[in-house]
C-alpha cells in the first residue's frame, strides 16, 4: 500500500503555514512595499501566483484605504458572495457597513426600465449614499464601467475601486477605465482573473493591516 507523506500540520496553524509556503514560493518576486499583505492574501484564496503581477495599485492606494477604513467607510459590493465574504465584524469596529443592492426590488425595476443591467443600477443606489464609499467589484464590468462614468461626471467620488471582475466580456476593458481614473485610489488585477472571493479578500486583507 502506497502512503502519501502528508505534512502535518495542527488545525489551528493551516493559515499561518499557507502563508509560510506564499512567502517561500514568491522567493525575490519584488512586491510593492506595504502591498505585500494584500497579494499574499490574493495568492491564499485562489492559490494562483499571478496575482503577484497582475495586481496593480495606485500610487498612495494602501495609506489612503486605511484611512478610509479608520474613518469608518462603508463597503459596496456587487455580489451577495462578495458580501458574505467581507469580515464585517472587524469593519463595524470602525463605523463601516457592507452594501449590496443587487437583490434589491428598487433595483429590478430600474434595471428594467433603463434597460440596463442590476450591477449599473446598484452602482448609480450606491452613489447616492451619504457615506465614505469603498467599492469592491468582483464580478460585474457593467459596475464598473457606471462607476467611471460616476467619476467622470463628478456625480462620485470613492474612497477607493477595488476592480477585479473575473470573466470574458468586457473584463480586461472595463478594469482599464478604472485604471484611467487617476485621481482615483483603486486596486485593480489586470486581465481576466479575479472573482467575488478576491475582492472580499482583497477588503479582509485591507481591515487585518489595521489590527
Amino acid at each position: 500500500m502506497n502512503y502519501i507523506n502528508l505534512e502535518k500540520v495542527l488545525p489551528g496553524e493551516i493559515e499561518a503555514r499557507s502563508f509560510e509556503i506564499i512567502t517561500e514560493e514568491l522567493g525575490g518576486t519584488p512586491l510593492i512595499p506595504g502591498t505585500e499583505p494584500i497579494v499574499k492574501r490574493c495568492i491564499h484564496t485562489s492559490a494562483d501566483f499571478d496575482y503577484a503581477q497582475n495586481l496593480v495599485f495606485s500610487e498612495g492606494v494602501v495609506e489612503r484605504a486605511l484611512e478610509a477604513l479608520k474613518n469608518g467607510a462603508s463597503i459596496v459590493t456587487d455580489t451577495q458572495m462578495g458580501k458574505a465574504g467581507i469580515n464585517k465584524k472587524k469593519l463595524a469596529k470602525y463605523g463601516g457597513k457592507v452594501y449590496c443592492f443587487m437583490a434589491d426590488e428598487d433595483i429590478a425595476r430600474s434595471a428594467k426600465e433603463n434597460g440596463t443591467t442590476r450591477a449599473t443600477a446598484s452602482m448609480e443606489k450606491a452613489a447616492a449614499l451619504d457615506e465614505k464609499l469603498i467599492f469592491a467589484i468582483g464580478n460585474a464590468p457593467t459596475a464598473l464601467v457606471q462607476l467611471y462614468e460616476m467619476v467622470q461626471e463628478k456625480k462620485l467620488r470613492p474612497e477607493l475601486i477595488i476592480a477585479v471582475p473575473v470573466g470574458f466580456v468586457n473584463v480586461v476593458q472595463s478594469k482599464e477605465l478604472i485604471l484611467e481614473l487617476n485621481d482615483t485610489p483603486s486596486i485593480v488585477a489586470r486581465g481576466r482573473k479575479g472573482g467575488s472571493n478576491i475582492a472580499a479578500c482583497i477588503c479582509n486583507a485591507l481591515l487585518y493591516m489595521l489590527d
